[in-house]
């Protein structure tokens, strides 16, 4: 008895280390995920679609300066009356005109020991267009520099209906990692038996492209132009797969 009680003692431990490495191997399911009885393989597939950009977000600013806040705030907003004014005269809609900002501060002069004197004040103010024809953007820049507009940035070039692009994405990224599982699968000796859970993890939105701020321009400069390029438009899955 006392022979059989120590082969028992010597392999107790044994089976604790093999349960230990297979908790090591086998990472935790997903919560809901159904009970696995093969081997679990966790992919993670992004998928990519290019589209041309259909619209361009631009911002025309004007600042004026003033020996007062009064005289300031009125120079700027002539001038942005007829900024606007010359907006809407390219057939640009109210939808599309947005003002995003508008500011009053002073000038001040800083000498030596002397405390900042006021000089006089600068105001300022931000109007957000959108053009649904990037083509006819360029022109309407330079009539805005025209009318008043002393700051231009931009442009932010977007999908205006991104939805159906980002589907095809989606496809492609399922297509991505159901291949992705069965290369893993051939190489392990292995089968893909079904799709256990699927996660979208994130897409990736296109950036914006930058513009250099433009000030007023010479008659004989060239008209602006904007070049729609290419934007890619991505998501991210994870997806899990049982291998038997």
């Amino acid at each position: 008895m006392g022979g059989l009680k120590r082969k028992l003692i010597l392999a107790a431990p044994a089976v604790l280390l093999l349960a230990a490495a297979a908790d090591a191997q086998e990472p935790p399911a997903p919560p809901g995920a159904p009970a696995l009885a093969g081997t679990r393989l966790d992919v993670v597939a992004t998928g990519e679609v290019s589209a041309t950009p259909d619209i361009a977000t631009i911002g025309a600013g004007v600042v004026s300066q003033a020996s007062t806040a009064a005289a300031a705030m009125s120079d700027n907003a002539r001038r942005t009356a007829a900024t606007v004014a010359a907006i809407r005269k390219a057939g640009i809609s109210d939808r599309d005109i947005q003002t995003t900002a508008i500011s009053l501060s002073p000038q001040y002069r800083y000498a030596d020991n002397q405390p900042p004197a006021i000089t006089g004040y600068q105001a300022s103010s931000r109007v957000s267009v959108r053009f649904r024809d990037i083509k006819a953007a360029g022109p309407i820049l330079d009539s805005l520099v025209a009318a008043g507009a002393n700051q231009i940035d931009g442009p932010i070039l977007s999908i205006d209906r991104p939805e159906p692009l980002l589907d095809q994405a989606r496809e492609k990224a399922i297509a991505t990692a159901r291949s992705r599982a069965a290369l893993y699968a051939r190489a392990a000796g292995l089968q893909v038996k079904r799709m256990i859970a699927i996660s979208e993890g994130s897409f990736e939105p296109p950036m914006p492209r930058p513009m250099a701020m433009m000030v007023a321009r010479s008659k004989e400069a060239a008209d602006s132009a904007i070049e729609a390029g290419e934007q890619k438009l991505a998501v991210s899955v994870s997806v899990t797969f049982e291998l038997n």
